[in-house]
């Protein structure tokens, strides 16, 4: 039953980071694409500039955070680092 009840959660809170996620990538999207420039660079783009970068999301949500070479953006932390980790996942 523990076991039941702790897998759950963790699907709980997976599907909840998703939709996090989402909800978040949907707010860039107005200055953004996954495959071409408008206002800002493609996601795909700023992947490939950040791949292999293990600060590349630390950095880019501090960017966003300070608005400092990105527009200042409102967020809790946590949606900021979903459209972050979202982003830079783009292929």
């Amino acid at each position: 039953m523990k076991t039941i009840l702790v897998a759950v959660a963790v699907a709980g809170a997976l599907i909840g980071g998703m939709v996090q996620a989402q909800d978040a990538t949907k707010k860039c999207m107005g200055c953004h694409d996954m495959d071409k420039k408008k206002v800002g660079p493609a996601f795909k783009d700023v992947a490939k500039k950040y791949k292999g970068n293990n600060e590349a999301s630390g950095m880019v949500i501090a960017k966003m955070k300070d608005g400092k070479g990105h527009p200042k953006v409102a967020g809790t932390d946590a949606e900021l680092k979903a459209a972050v980790d979202a982003a830079l996942a783009a292929k």
